[in-house]
């Protein structure tokens, strides 16, 4: 894999590249070769859950080909990527498909320079690649030993930089011109280290030639310990443009720097500014001696912000705070407690084992334990050292023998306390006043996702037995003479209780009626109404009234009650022994009726007004003829309905989609593949139901 990832930059122009492998039992990817590439740069995606929007996800999610032809493009479709790189690239993400099977996904990346429509042959040449990768990966699981993501990513040396001219006296000429400029210059590796640096540039520096080379230029200056000015070198390494900076050495001496970037490294030139040089240049800040925090640390911490605000549960918040908080902080392991009954229980955990969380599950809220004393006092604990730990706790056993410092974040919101933040160090850890100051930031942002996340999920877990209670748990068996399937889907939007509904009443051994409706608007005030229509149309069909007469008195019922709200309905009068079926509709979607070796068509209902309308409505009843093995299709709008489309198409399209899928032999497996579509759309904001009848 190692050649083909590599044959793959030189033969794109590409000048870096990452392969993605799945994790073995969970939904997620993690970065297992890279190069071309800083691996601290991508560490906000060494490990993508396979839901996260970003290309790669989508690349194996929908088994197509991702192009991201910059960063205005990348803002747009993948706002939280474009956080963590803001830096106009180009991106190619393709999914390693073989014979069905997707086994992971491969990016390729390239300068701003690169076309920004990607031409036919490169694109051609990046599928050839990927169907090779693909089916290697493809040949080990057949021998039994599928390639699996190491720990750590692999990071591969580069294709090689160009030899210089000249031969064998060639680098002392350039060092000698180098030496000989009235500016000073290094060189920086991709890792930024310098690799080259010259006399005059030292003298600028204010430091000697032996104690710079080799170091990151951050480290060893600390005036140049600025997220901005690293930020310009990330933005040379990832767009591959020139770029520059102003900075003050202190105490007064300002310093021009540009970077011109290529696939090997970057080259700088120093030179001296004036002051007013600097002030013409706005945005360029001095440094700021004593800041520790790395950009990148920032950028975890912004994505983090921005996909919490989205988390709808408990553990949810919990993989996404472990995905970011333990790279931006450099921890070992994450640990997420939710506060209910006094005592404080685990909602996930990374990197501790378990028994590590059995000490802390249960721990009484009021309790000494560090984890409940951060809770009980409203403030963090930072515990540096196995000493600190016990000198501040001498009665509290050792929570885990591998880590050596830890944080105990208390997750206070509204005054409430809701949980406790957990992280772990494998060594020990000072915890500096920025760390503390950050981390104590932190603990409010997952204070108010975790409490929203909560209430969101108590919410959801009533408007989903809500609607159980409302909809049958049952249907009635009519062996040898129906069969019968039905689907309820919620909407993938928010957790309001939806107003669709449908029943089978058996009336005797041979007829049977059938129905499906939507009553307008998600809330309890549509679910209420729901439960009252249908409890409505299943006591009149009982007693055998045809179907223009249900819908009338259902009308009638909905009218008096004067709820404000709307009603569609389609009855329908099943005669088995006849094979005959009676239609009456309220303003419903017409129901589909397939006929084998005859395809599937409409049925024209006469549409009637809609329930609640008018107390003097009256509907017409259709005859159709149901033959056995066809198959009779009721649904509500959400299985068509779409933003800007026609419903006419979109009612012929589901109709082909019934053609399609009418050879299936189990109802259950062609109501599966109907809901599946509506389920996977992501602008789908209606409720699905789908009764399926086809006659024996």
């Amino acid at each position: 894999m190692e050649e083909l990832v590599t044959s793959a930059v030189l033969d794109t122009d590409a000048y870096g590249a990452a392969l993605y492998l799945p994790l073995p039992g969970e939904n997620a990817l993690r970065l297992d070769m890279l190069i071309g590439v800083q691996l601290d740069f991508i560490a906000p995606w060494a490990r993508v859950p396979l839901s996260a929007p970003t290309p790669g996800g989508d690349a194996i999610r929908e088994r197509r080909f991702v192009w991201i032809s910059g960063t205005g493009e990348l803002s747009r479709r993948y706002p939280q990527s474009a956080l963590i790189l803001p830096y106009d690239f180009r991106l190619a993400a393709a999914p390693l498909l073989s014979a069905g099977v997707c086994h992971g996904t491969f990016l390729l990346f390239w300068p701003a320079s690169h076309d920004e429509h990607l031409p036919d042959e490169e694109r051609e040449r990046i599928e050839e690649l990927a169907a090779e990768m693909a089916g290697v990966l493809h040949r080990a699981v057949e021998d039994g030993k599928p390639l699996r993501p190491l720990a750590a990513t692999r990071v591969l040396p580069g294709p090689g930089g160009v030899p210089a001219p000249g031969g064998r006296s060639a680098p002392l000429a350039v060092a000698g011109f180098l030496e000989r400029l009235p500016e000073g210059c290094c060189a920086l590796g991709l890792d930024a280290r310098i690799t080259y640096i010259s006399r005059r540039a030292a003298e600028l520096l204010d430091h000697g030639v032996e104690e710079l080379m080799g170091a990151l230029p951050w480290e060893v200056l600390p005036w140049l310990d600025d997220p901005v000015y690293e930020d310009r070198y990330r933005a040379a390494v990832i767009s591959r443009q020139a770029t520059s900076f102003t900075a003050l050495r202190p105490p007064d001496q300002w310093l021009a720097f540009q970077l011109y970037p290529d696939a090997t490294g970057i080259s700088v030139l120093i030179s001296p500014a004036h002051v007013e040089e600097h002030l013409e240049q706005p945005g360029q800040p001095a440094s700021r001696p004593g800041e520790p925090t790395r950009v990148g640390s920032i950028y975890q911490l912004m994505h983090l912000a921005g996909a919490l605000t989205k988390a709808t549960g408990a553990r949810q918040v919990m993989e996404l705070a472990a995905d970011h908080l333990m790279p931006a902080f450099g921890a070992s392991g994450f640990a997420l407690l939710i506060a209910e009954g006094g005592r404080l229980h685990q909602a996930g955990h990374r990197g501790f084992p378990d028994a590590t969380l059995n000490l802390f599950d249960g721990t009484p809220v009021s309790g000494h334990a560090p984890v409940a004393r951060a809770l009980a006092q409203g403030t963090p604990v930072f515990l540096a050292s196995p000493e600190e730990r016990v000198r501040l706790f001498p009665a509290s056993p050792p929570p885990d023998q591998l880590m050596h410092a830890w944080v105990f974040l208390p997750l206070i919101a509204s005054g409430r306390p809701v949980g406790t933040c957990v992280l772990g160090y494998e060594d020990t850890h000072p915890f500096p006043p920025e760390e503390r100051a950050a981390l104590t930031s932190v603990s409010g942002l997952l204070a108010q996702a975790l409490d929203r996340a909560q209430l969101y999920e108590a919410k959801h877990r009533l408007a989903q037995g809500l609607q159980r209670s409302l909809l049958p748990q049952s249907l009635p068996p009519m062996a040898g003479r129906l069969d019968i399937a039905a689907r309820y889907a919620s909407a993938t939007r928010g957790m309001d209780i939806g107003g669709d509904f449908y029943d089978l009443i058996r009336l005797d051994p041979v007829t049977a009626g059938a129905f499906i409706g939507d009553v307008q608007g998600h809330n309890v005030t549509a679910a209420a109404l729901m439960g009252q229509v249908r409890t409505a149309v299943h006591a009149h069909a009982s007693v055998g009234a045809p179907p223009d007469e249900v819908l009338t008195r259902a009308n009638r019922l909905v009218t008096d009650l004067d709820p404000g709200l709307f009603t569609s309905c389609l009855y329908a009068h099943l005669d088995l022994s006849r094979h005959r079926a009676l239609l009456a509709s309220a303003g419903h979607p017409p129901p589909l009726l397939h006929i084998p070796g005859h395809g599937t068509r409409v049925l024209q209902v006469p549409p009637g007004l809609l329930l609640g309308i008018d107390s003097g409505a009256r509907y017409e009843v259709a005859e159709v003829a149901v033959p056995a093995g066809s198959l009779l299709v009721l649904y509500t709008d959400g299985l068509v309905e779409r933003p800007g489309e026609d419903i006419g198409l979109s009612v012929s399209a589901l109709a082909d989609r019934v053609s399609a899928l009418a050879g299936l032999e189990r109802l259950d497996d062609i109501a599966d593949a109907l809901v599946r579509p509506a389920e996977d759309g992501a602008q789908r904001a209606d409720d699905v139901a789908l009764l399926l009848l086809r006659p024996c």
